[in-house]
């Protein structure tokens, strides 16, 4: 059995954080939404739609990568991943405004059963493909709309756990200092132990 004391955490295994999980399906279903709603040229919104959707979910995974070397980094680039997912959640209620579509209130009917499939371990894209890919544009835009706000309070769990997990653990230094005094303080003890067998 291995002792050695070891100062890089585990890392990766994005794809089973809530958060990555709901970001994906965001991203690909605004890539749908775009094609659908969106008229290629003369709207200024459909790059930056998809870039925002993309910018939400890839931050989350660059920050799972990076929480090997940095928590600071991970906790940067999962409030990015947050940020995004604002700007994008602004679209989706822009273009109701804006088309006097009406946004859902959380009492709504769909908005209970868009929560429902939220809370369903395992959900993706396909779950929520009827509402997404409706042809009742004030549907989709909900449903979408729903699912950043869901991705956003994931996100702030996530840093608000990350952050204690810091002051807590320390960051890569604090864990680097640990591990090496752990070694320095095992090598004393095997060196004392030599000599009280030579006694």
């Amino acid at each position: 059995m291995d002792d050695t004391p070891h100062f890089i955490p585990p890392h990766g295994g994005y794809e089973h954080l809530l958060s990555y999980q709901k970001a994906l399906v965001v991203f690909d279903g605004t890539a749908f939404f775009v094609k659908k709603w969106l008229p290629k040229f003369g709207d200024r919104t459909v790059d930056p739609m998809v870039q925002a959707a993309r910018s939400g979910k890839q931050n989350i995974v660059e920050g799972s990568i990076a929480s090997a070397m940095s928590k600071k980094k991970e906790i940067e680039l999962t409030n990015w991943a947050k940020a995004s997912q604002e700007e994008l959640k602004e679209d989706y209620k822009d273009f109701l405004r804006t088309r006097q579509l009406k946004e859902w209130p959380a009492s709504h009917r769909y908005v209970q059963r868009l929560s429902a499939l939220c809370r369903q371990a395992g959900a993706t894209c396909a779950d929520f493909q009827h509402g997404i890919e409706s042809d009742d544009p004030e549907i989709a835009a909900n449903v979408l709309l729903g699912l950043c706000k869901v991705t956003i309070f994931l996100l702030k769990r996530q840093i608000e756990s990350l952050e204690k997990a810091f002051l807590e653990e320390g960051g890569i230094r604090e864990r680097m200092t640990a591990a090496r005094l752990q070694v320095r303080e095992q090598q004393r003890k095997d060196e004392r132990d030599q000599r009280d067998r030579k006694v």
